[in-house]
């Protein structure tokens, strides 16, 4: 055994008789959260649940979303994290080496510093509980350059104030190799490391494999409550850097970490015996958020009515509008069966609908009308169907108040079938709509910026034609933008790919006002389960055609599977009026599956022919959260290779999107979507379309 590995067993000896001596009697209290109230997990250098330069086993809350900012000299890290699943975090990281260029050619890249993007993951396996710690597994820069790539299994166990951690790495974490690598017993290949694969591909033959080493620390929660310090035996050497040469003076790194506020933790620390490091990491909580708007910014009474005529029909519309976000509230009804027609425009929470309305129906229909249905359409698409047992609200309380929670039969999915009976109300939905909203187009980590912005105010416009048609206008006006600087010439010298997306400094600069969207669409339910549309036009600030989709989504189930096919030619950027020359049929069969034992999960995976030509998957998983906020991540891969695709391999990326009513006082169900993409490229893209009927359908 090595002498480093000698005084590395001595060091976690002693802390833990240090901390077992004095501390075990709090371990119960501290399991039960009865010792002090704890600030939550941190996070570590290259962004996710840590100490400094190691992991730990730690999981944050669900949901928890964190950005973090590390400055510690060769390198600068930016870094994202998600608490994807209560199990399962998952990281982004930019590491800017300030000793290298992104190229050779200044005319390119200018004196831009490299940055290197890098995912990892880390699965909790065992949870922590008296005896037992908490294990968790986990890879640093997979599908990447390999520059930082590892893998790690570590323990976490706290022992009163103290979380202490204990791992095995392999890797660029562990080029100390202060252990033999336990797998080589099985066969001799572990025992060597293959070097990286072509950028952003997945080199799973390394994993596991070459030089071994323990790692850990201990976290120490201080009485004052925002402190706490940290410190750690790092097991990378810094022999093999992409940094070039850097100097370790001391495997022994320490630090502090103080939360200024729930959204705010800074972090101070000397590492590797030489180097100060700061940083902070900005905090939120996707399952967390609320509306800025209050629930019951309308409360309601409900009174039940004395008598079964006179009833008003259209207070009763603008009660439900006002109280329950339905508009173009349309009456049905004869002597036994009553249903109401309406499009949903203002809530997300089918729990807050249904409350709302069922205290507006139980005001406005008499006794003698024991049942209401409410049938929501969207786009002149039925959605869902609710029957609402009104006799369950009476007897609830004859006092219902809006918010309180009423008797679970008050409401039900139903099969949804169209209205036979004679319309007495009848709505006239509004021709015309109009809407603002702030659009952002970016892209990360090119050669010649590592981030590129298009900023800008769409302005939609809609006209109902007919119950069915639409024509629809998407005005882009652009505040700023810094496409200028994308200087990608040519593709790779063994393309084929034609260029049918990095013609995008040509269009993003051509004007300042674009017409993105100019189209007419035929919107139809055809069947029950069954939704389709027709469109043509401008399709897309690249491309105009005409295109169609079915979708057919079994009422009550867990999937649904749709089709897609389009026929579309590339719009000439000089004038964007005009057409080029460039035409491709792009079409896809899609299968929806909402995932079992995940709340919000979905799992979308597409197959067909991109605008390129290429054929491939494109697999989407995302989440959405208690909030209403979704985050989903997407790749794509195709029948061009590697080499031919260019820098990044295949097309992914990862998405948010938010719901408005989060950043606004103003109720409403519409959400907008913040886009990450690390590079322009031609391979594996989609066409983008103003309707998708699952997302219409939901």
């Amino acid at each position: 055994m090595n002498s480093k590995l000698i005084k590395f067993n001595y060091l976690f000896i002693s802390i833990f008789f240090a901390m077992s001596s004095s501390l075990r009697a709090q371990e119960n209290d501290v399991l039960s959260n009865k010792y002090f109230d704890t600030p939550g997990v941190s996070q570590s250098d290259f962004g996710g649940t840590g100490l400094l330069q190691t992991p730990t086993a730690r999981m944050a809350e669900d949901g928890e979303f964190n950005l973090n900012y590390r400055d510690n000299n060769p390198y600068r890290r930016y870094s994202l994290s998600l608490q994807a699943l209560s199990w399962l975090e998952a990281t982004l990281t930019y590491t800017d080496i300030r000793t290298r260029l992104y190229s050779n050619d200044p005319a390119f890249s200018g004196n831009q510093t490299y940055k290197d993007k890098s995912f990892a993951f880390k699965a909790n396996i065992i949870d922590e509980d008296y005896w037992i710690p908490a294990i968790s597994l986990g890879a640093r820069d997979i599908a990447g350059t390999g520059l930082f790539d590892s893998e790690y299994l570590v323990s976490s166990k706290h022992v009163g104030p103290f979380d202490v951690s204990l791992g095995i790495g392999w890797g660029n974490m562990a080029e100390s190799g202060n252990i033999s690598n336990p797998f080589c017993k099985l066969k001799n290949s572990f025992c060597i490391r293959p070097g990286s694969t072509t950028t952003g591909q997945f080199n799973t033959q390394a994993f596991f494999h070459g030089p071994a080493a323990l790692f850990g620390g201990v976290e120490y929660q201080t009485p004052w409550n925002p402190l706490r310090i940290k410190v750690e035996y790092d097991a990378n050497d810094y022999s093999h850097e992409a940094a070039g040469s850097v100097v370790r003076s001391s495997p022994i790194n320490a630090g502090l970490i103080y939360r200024v506020t729930d959204y705010l933790d800074t972090s101070l620390s000397y590492e590797r015996g030489n180097q100060l490091m700061w940083g902070f990491t900005l905090r939120t909580n996707f399952s967390k958020q609320k509306p800025l708007a209050a629930l019951d910014d309308k409360p309601v009474i409900y009174h039940p009515q004395a008598q079964s005529d006179n009833q008003n029909l259209a207070q009763l519309a603008k009660d439900l509008d006002d109280v329950a976000g339905y508009k173009d509230v349309s009456v049905y009804k004869d002597k036994d069966q009553t249903t109401i027609v309406a499009e949903q425009y203002k809530y997300r929470e089918k729990s807050d609908i249904e409350n709302r309305t069922s205290v507006v129906l139980a005001n406005h229909f008499p006794k003698d009308t024991k049942s209401v249905e409410v049938i929501d359409q969207r786009k002149n698409l039925t959605i869902s169907a609710t029957k609402y047992d009104l006799d369950a609200v009476r007897t609830n309380e004859d006092t219902q108040i809006l918010g309180q929670s009423v008797s679970k039969n008050v409401a039900g999915p139903s099969e949804i079938e169209q209205p036979k009976t004679k319309c007495v109300y009848c709505s006239i939905p509004e021709k015309y709509s109009f809407g603002l909203s702030p659009h952002l187009d970016q892209s990360f980590g090119g050669a010649e910026s590592f981030y590129m912005y298009k900023l800008g105010v769409n302005a939609d416009a809609d006209i109902n034609i007919t119950d069915n048609w639409l024509a629809g206008s998407t005005v882009n006006f652009n505040v700023i933008n810094d496409y200028n600087k994308f200087n990608f010439k040519t593709p790779p010298q063994d393309s084929s790919l034609p260029r049918v997306r990095t013609w995008i400094r040509e269009y993003v600069t051509s004007s300042d006002v674009l017409v993105t969207n100019l189209q007419l669409t035929r919107l139809d339910h055809p069947a029950n389960d069954w939704y389709s549309q027709i469109y043509g036009g401008y399709l897309e600030m690249m491309y105009a055609g005409v295109g169609s989709e079915v979708l057919y989504r079994p009422y009550g189930r867990s999937w649904a599977i749709g089709v897609d096919g389009n026929y579309v030619r590339q719009r000439d950027w000089n004038d964007i009026m005009k057409l080029a020359h460039y035409d491709v049929f792009t079409g896809h069969v899609t299968t929806y599956w909402e995932l079992p034992y995940i709340q919000g999960g979905l799992a979308r995976i597409s197959a067909g022919q991109y605008l390129a030509g290429d054929k491939g998957v494109t697999i989407d998983l995302s989440r959405k959260f208690d909030s209403g906020i979704v985050a989903g991540a997407f790749m794509t891969i195709t029948n061009v290779s590697a080499a031919q695709y260019g820098e990044g391999s295949f097309t992914k990326g990862f998405y948010i999107s938010i719901p408005f009513d989060i950043m606004s006082v103003r109720r409403t169900n519409d959400y907008t979507t913040v886009s990450w993409v690390p590079l322009t490229r031609d391979g594996g893209q989609m066409l983008g379309r103003r309707y998708d009927l699952y997302n219409l359908t939901n």
